[in-house]
Parts: structure tokens; C-alpha cells; sequence
């Protein structure tokens, strides 16, 4: 057993992955099979649970997001599995610490000793773990979602609500119409910039539309380096509407929203599944309008529940990776 992950030269290509929660999670799972250049870029809007209690009670950015891209990383070997049960367990008790997961208290511990610095205590966190990639926030200013909703209230199903919360967003029954961030235009890390930047390959998606996807979009810093990098860029599709949030969405209607908050931001492909995608042309005239292709091959469990299955997400993610290097070498 060893107590960490050194690499004395990396291999495969450079990936950056955003996102956040459970879809990340799934993405970052497959993607660290195939290559240690890897870099995640998470959400920071979370305000629900130990994530928002923490937040509440030291202003500080929220951890869980974070927690759950690191324990992704963790190896398959008995550190790595060990290590990530215990970032992820959560306690269950009568008092204060009901509901907080370890992790998220060991990131803020670390913030408080290191200054509130948010990029270094990660990387300390990364080595305990011997995590498989580096994780970041995408800005180190803690963020609101703000959105205009239809139907919010079930009483009043045509009038519009203003809805602030990422935990109250993700459970509204309304129609999401569109959304920002608060405070507006937030800076983003630097790091993550230039990570995006510098990347060959960016992979944006899978995870809830409006509160995990679409906020790195919003950041102004963030959506130019998305826009101008060089890198090649893929839009992983969630297997299913996520209930009250994109209820009634249709796999072109994704593309349609973030085309709306991201004006200017193109995609060399879509990946969804071959066994959940009904109306393949239409979402292959939604692609083609951020400028990509659509890839459908099965990436879920396929056991009828919308998950993500890591090994064939890796093997999707290879395919992908193997056959564009064949068009066009990296930089």
C-alpha cells in the first residue's frame, strides 16, 4: 500500500471536465481510466445540505461538489477505495455534525489552516487520496443560482416566480426559462482558465442542466476560455429529464438551452445513449447548430435506472479520443 499518487510523466491527453454532483462524478470515473492529465472544474452554487450549512456558518465556498469530483479520482487500488468511502461518509447522529460528510470537513479545515486558499488545500486533499487528476472550483467566490420560472407555483401555473437556490431551483415543478449567477459576472480560479485553456480535450456534461452544467457558462472568464481554446470540446447528454428541472426536455432541447445562455460556444460532439435518444435527426440538427456531430453508443448501466455506467463511459470517452487523434494530432 502506498500513501499517494506520484507520476514522473504524464500520459494521455490533457482533459478538463466540468460540471458538478453526480454527473461529474460519473464522467470523472471513466475519464481517469484513460488518462492522469485529467482536471476537474466544479460548481460552487451549492446551498442545500452539510455543503450549504458549512457555507452558512463560515462563508465559505461549498465543499460537497468538490468532495464528490475528488473521491471520482480516487484509485481502484485499497487506498483509493478506502479513502473515498471516507471522504463520502456521512455522519448520522442526534447532533450538530448530522448530515456532514467527512470530506467536506476535511476541505474546509484545510481552507481555514491554508489561508483560504482554495486551490492549495485541494491539492493537499488530492494527495492524501492519491487522486487520479486535480480538482478546482470554478470560481472562488461562493455562488447564487437566480432564475425565472413558470409555474413555480402550482397555484399560479402561467405566472413567472424568481427562484434563488440551487437546491430550490433543482426541486422546482415549473418551466425554467432562464437563469444567471450571483453575484454577476464572478471571477473565475486562474487556474481552472488556464487549464481550459491549455487543455486538448474539454468535456462538459453529464449533470443537472441549470445548476451543475450551464453555471460555467456564466462565468466570464470561464465561457471565453470554453470559446477560444483550442482544444476539442464534448457535450456529454444526461440518460433522462431530471424531474422539475428539465421536465419534458428532449435530448435537442438541452442543446437548444445552453445554445441560449452561450452564445458563441461550439462543441466538435454530442455523446448521448443509442438505446435513450428517440429523435436522433432532430438532435442531430441541434449538434450541428453548435457546430458538432452526435455519437450515440451505450453508456448507461442498463438496468433501467438513468446512471451512468463508468466503464462504458471510458470506453465511449476512448472511442472518441482514438478516432480524433486519427483526423488531427494534439497540439
Amino acid at each position: 500500500m502506498n500513501n499517494g499518487y506520484e507520476h514522473a510523466r504524464h500520459t494521455g491527453p490533457k482533459v478538463v471536465a466540468l460540471g458538478g454532483g453526480h454527473g461529474l462524478h460519473a464522467s470523472l470515473s471513466a475519464l481517469r481510466r484513460l488518462t492522469d492529465d485529467l482536471t476537474a472544474v466544479v460548481t460552487v452554487a451549492d446551498d442545500g445540505g452539510s455543503s450549504g450549512r458549512l457555507r452558512r456558518d463560515l462563508g465559505v465556498l461549498p465543499p460537497g461538489d468538490l468532495r464528490m469530483a475528488l473521491a471520482a479520482l480516487c484509485g481502484d487500488d485499497e487506498w483509493g477505495n478506502t479513502w473515498s468511502r471516507v471522504i463520502q461518509h456521512r455522519f448520522r447522529c442526534e447532533g450538530d455534525l448530522n448530515g456532514h460528510a467527512v470530506g467536506n470537513l476535511l476541505i474546509v479545515a484545510l481552507w481555514e489552516l491554508l489561508d483560504d486558499d482554495p486551490v492549495s488545500a485541494l491539492q493537499w486533499m488530492g494527495r492524501l487520496l492519491g487522486a487520479h487528476g486535480s480538482v478546482l472550483p470554478m470560481s472562488a467566490v461562493p455562488l447564487d443560482i437566480e432564475a425565472d420560472v413558470r409555474g413555480h407555483d402550482r397555484l399560479a401555473p402561467a405566472a413567472v416566480t424568481t427562484v434563488r437556490g440551487q437546491h430550490a431551483l433543482a426541486k422546482t415543478p415549473g418551466e425554467v426559462l432562464g437563469m444567471r449567477l450571483l453575484p454577476e459576472d464572478p471571477p473565475a480560479v486562474p487556474e481552472a482558465v488556464a487549464a481550459v485553456r491549455d487543455a486538448d480535450w474539454i468535456v462538459l456534461g453529464p449533470g443537472s442542466w441549470f445548476t451543475s452544467v450551464l453555471p460555467h457558462l456564466l462565468v466570464p472568464e470561464l465561457a471565453a476560455a470554453l470559446v477560444e481554446t483550442r482544444a476539442r470540446k464534448v457535450l456529454a447528454l444526461n440518460l433522462a429529464p431530471q424531474p422539475g428541472e428539465t421536465d419534458g426536455f428532449s435530448p435537442a432541447r438541452h442543446l437548444e438551452v445552453l445554445a441560449e445562455h452561450a452564445p458563441g460556444l461550439t462543441f466538435d460532439l454530442v455523446l448521448g445513449d443509442s438505446d435513450l435518444v428517440d429523435d436522433v435527426d432532430g438532435l442531430a440538427k441541434a449538434a450541428a447548430q453548435l457546430g458538432g456531430q452526435v455519437l450515440l453508443t451505450p453508456v448507461a448501466v442498463g438496468d433501467g435506472t438513468p446512471r451512468h455506467d463508468p466503464g462504458r463511459l471510458a470506453a465511449a470517452y476512448g472511442r472518441i479520443f482514438v478516432d480524433r487523434e486519427r483526423i488531427a494530432p494534439w497540439r
